[in-house]
């Protein structure tokens, strides 16, 4: 038996160590002096996901107030040929419902009582392919795109709207709940976000409410007899009222009467190609009182107007900005940006661009005391540190992995209420050792695509600090400066200004 080489473990724990001492050090970490402007490296640590090499200089030359304009308008920030190329290979991103599916869903019945144990594994091993390519997609695009305020929306959404992919067949159609129901909305109008998700088939399976029936009518039957009331609670509590925002459980049961019959149609039989269908028979036609509202009992015309009271409603604004404010400024949001943010939602029929061009003028967004202040979800730091080191095709399948190792899988989050982004929520030892595990990886170039030959090429620790303007305290620079050369690229990554955005 072979000696065990324990070079990469005494490294590892070394690096470990060297962080933690930076973790020891007295606070605060803002640096002594930059030579960038602090402006230019807190626009892009919130308005993106983190500077990538070049990105510094670019900001500097257009301006920061240009910058938040063009990122507030995706449309005219052309992504890269490469990029589009390899979204391309993803063909199941362009695939509906209703297209998935009859592609990807599992075999039911007698085809799948026929199939052989072999071919059920391979026919269950399919069913996941739009959900790994969905995965790969949200990296290529967190990453590389240019169009990084959309890639953070696609995020604050996601999670706000959240489905769960381990939930039945939301394997198969939770990508095209972001494709779909997510992406084309992140900037536009709350209430055209709102009525997406609430009409696609992921969101109606994983709250229930395809099963949502009116007791008594003429499709109760089998599975679908009563009443759910899942996603009526869930649209209020968490996707526009807020837990305080003013509605009685009379509302909730209201709101899922109001709903009965909003059910998916996977085969697009009878609904609509998106896999959407109102089932007249399974509807409660009564007439109803809503949030105060009187709502006449007239089918899905009945879900529309209780939208359009949620998406309006003043509660709605207020629970949304706060949201906003916390992901964008501080985890506990000054109240005065939260009420001008409410204020600018109701003015303008809570346009999501428009609220933000607020939140990104306001002085509390500029406020130093919040510069750097941010603890980064773990969906966040791994893709800032990837953007940092400027690379060009990372093992996406591993970097999902690692993700997901530390407590944030894409698409994971079982409950609805999605992965939260405060410093509460992700801050522990465990996850610390976890991120300097992955900061020593990266930094040796373990996560770059390589042919089988082809050597590893550790990240450079003097483009590195260049890429990050060198945004690092005194003490900080201390430990990275009197560290072996070979530790410096991880100790950066590792930093507890890393940490931060």
């Amino acid at each position: 038996m072979g000696k065990l080489n324990l070079k990469p473990v005494y490294w590892l724990l070394g690096l470990i160590l060297a962080v933690i001492l930076l973790w020891a050090l007295p606070k605060p970490w803002h640096a002594a002096s930059l030579s960038t402007d602090p402006k230019v490296l807190h626009v892009l640590n919130r308005v993106s996901f983190g500077p990538r090499p070049g990105d510094i200089e670019r900001v500097k030359s257009m301006g920061v107030d240009a910058y938040i304009q063009s990122q507030l308008s995706p449309e005219s920030i052309p992504e890269p040929p490469q990029l589009r190329k390899q979204l391309k290979n993803l063909d199941t991103l362009e695939l509906n419902p209703v297209e998935l599916w009859k592609g990807y869903g599992p075999p039911q019945g007698k085809k799948k009582r026929q199939l052989s144990q072999q071919e059920r594994k391979q026919a269950q091993k399919r069913t996941q392919i739009p959900r790994q390519q969905g995965l790969e997609a949200r990296l290529i695009r967190a990453i590389a795109s240019p169009q990084q305020l959309q890639e953070v929306m696609v995020d604050f959404w996601f999670n706000h709207f959240n489905v769960f992919d381990s939930k039945g067949l939301n394997r198969i159609w939770v990508s095209s709940f972001e494709q779909d129901a997510i992406r084309p909305h992140a900037l536009g109008r709350f209430r055209d976000l709102l009525g997406a998700t609430a009409h696609h088939p992921a969101m109606l399976f994983y709250l229930d409410n395809h099963q949502n029936t009116a007791p008594g009518s003429p499709g109760a039957r089998g599975r679908y007899k009563g009443l759910n009331e899942n996603y009526a609670r869930e649209l209020m509590e968490l996707h526009t009222l807020g837990v305080d925002g003013g509605y009685t459980q009379e509302d909730v049961i209201t709101l899922a009467r109001i709903l009965t019959g909003w059910t998916t149609d996977r085969e697009g039989k009878h609904g609509d190609s998106r896999g959407f269908y109102f089932h007249p028979k399974r509807h409660d036609y009564s007439d109803k009182v809503f949030l105060g509202r009187p709502i006449p009992g007239s089918g899905s015309l009945e879900g529309e107007q209780a939208l359009d009271l949620l998406a309006r409603h003043p509660s709605t604004a207020h629970y949304i900005s706060y949201k906003l404010a916390q992901y964008f400024v501080a985890d506990q949001p000054p109240a005065k940006l939260v009420d001008t943010l409410a204020q600018r939602f109701l003015k303008t029929d809570g346009d999501i661009r428009k609220v933000l061009e607020t939140l990104f003028q306001s002085p509390e967004f500029w406020d130093t005391q919040y510069y750097n202040s941010k603890f980064k979800s773990p969906y966040h730091y791994i893709i800032s540190a990837v953007r940092a080191t400027g690379s060009k095709k990372p093992k996406w399948k591993t970097l999902s992995g690692i993700i997901r190792q530390l407590g944030m899988p894409i698409y994971g989050c079982p409950t609805p209420n999605g992965y939260k982004n405060t410093e509460k929520a992700w801050l522990s030892p465990d996850g610390m050792i976890r991120r300097v595990s992955f900061a020593t990886a990266l930094a040796n170039g373990n996560f770059e695509q390589r042919q089988p030959k082809q050597k590893r090429k550790p990240v450079d620790a003097v483009q590195l600090r260049k890429t990050l303007a060198n945004h690092f305290s005194d003490q900080t620079k201390e430990v990275i400066d009197t560290s072996p050369a070979k530790l410096q690229a991880a100790l950066i990554l590792g930093s507890p200004e890393m940490m931060y955005r």
